[in-house]
Formats: structure tokens, sequence, C-alpha cells
């Protein structure tokens, strides 16, 4: 796992390594989508074998750019690779930055580009195993009772999103 992201070092924006950014908790840039349709959203269930927060329930897709691309880029990037998902128009949802344990001694504080997207209900997905176990349709109110329910089966950056930033992501429909 040497892929280079964007992270601040001594306050200057520098690639470093994936792992060694989360082992250290540096701020780095990050990208998160949001897929909406008249089901609801599209989350996703991340695969057994990532090297944190495996088998939790996370928002439609999540990942960090790699040195030198735009965020926009690295959103539709990651939809293709993670879930099959292309031709989406992504609109641009603001930033937010968070920091959270995600286990391990690893730690997430990401300045993430926010990204949403409104989808066909009889979207195709093609789910890639390496990075999703599972993907389903949920109603916002529905995913904010599981999350209350059972915070533990859900990433702490979804669980931070929809407390702290539902209607900035999600827009009127995120109360």
């Amino acid at each position: 796992m040497d892929e280079m992201i964007p992270a601040w070092v001594e306050g200057q924006l520098a690639p470093v390594e994936k792992l060694a950014v989360h082992l250290r908790g540096l701020r780095h840039k990050a990208v998160s989508v949001f897929v909406l349709s008249e089901r609801g959203i599209l989350i996703q269930q991340r695969a057994l074998a990532k090297y944190h927060t495996p088998g939790l329930w996370a928002n439609t897709c999540c990942t960090h750019p790699r040195w030198g691309e735009a965020d926009a880029e690295c959103a539709a990037r990651r939809l293709r690779e993670e879930l099959g998902i292309v031709g989406l128009h992504l609109q641009a949802a603001g930033r937010v930055e968070y920091r959270a344990e995600v286990g391990g001694g690893m730690v997430e504080h990401e300045e993430v580009a926010l990204f949403r997207a409104v989808a066909p209900a009889d979207l195709a997905l093609r789910l890639n195993a390496d990075e999703v176990m599972a993907a389903r349709w949920v109603e916002l109110a529905a995913l904010q009772a599981e999350i209350a329910a059972a915070p533990e089966a859900f990433t702490p950056w979804l669980r931070i999103y929809l407390a702290d930033h539902s209607r900035q992501i999600l827009g009127p429909v995120g109360g």
C-alpha cells in the first residue's frame, strides 16, 4: 500500500503514503459522495479486506484523491471503481473537516470535498469485491434510526456527516 495522497506536513501540502497518513493522524484531502434517488441514499458496506473500518457501512463512496488529482475527477473515478457507477452529474456540496479514530491506532483527519448526485431508481451497480461487500438504498430517517440503534455498524465519518452536516450534504431533504 504505497499510494501517495495529499497531506499537510509542517503546514505544507505534500504527497505522503496513505497508511502513514492514518497512523500519524495527519490532516489530508478526501472526497465523499452521496448518491440519492427516490429510493433514498445509497450506502455501502466496506469490504472485510479494508485496512481500517472493514465491514462497516459508509456513504456511497469515499476516498482520497491521488497527488495532483482534482476532487471531482477523484469522485467520479471512485464511483466507477468501487460501484460501477458512471454518468451521474456530481454536484459539489462544499467542504468539511473532521477527525476520528478508526481503530488499529489510526486516525482519519480529513478535509473533505463533498459531492452529491441524483440517480435514477433503477441505477445499475457493479460492486468491486475488493472495496465493497454490499450496497443498499435506505431512507434518511431509517438510516438515522439504524445509526442510533447500532452506531458501531457505521463508519465514524458517516455518523459525523449525518449528525453535523446533513443539510449541507443532502440539501433540503437532509433536514
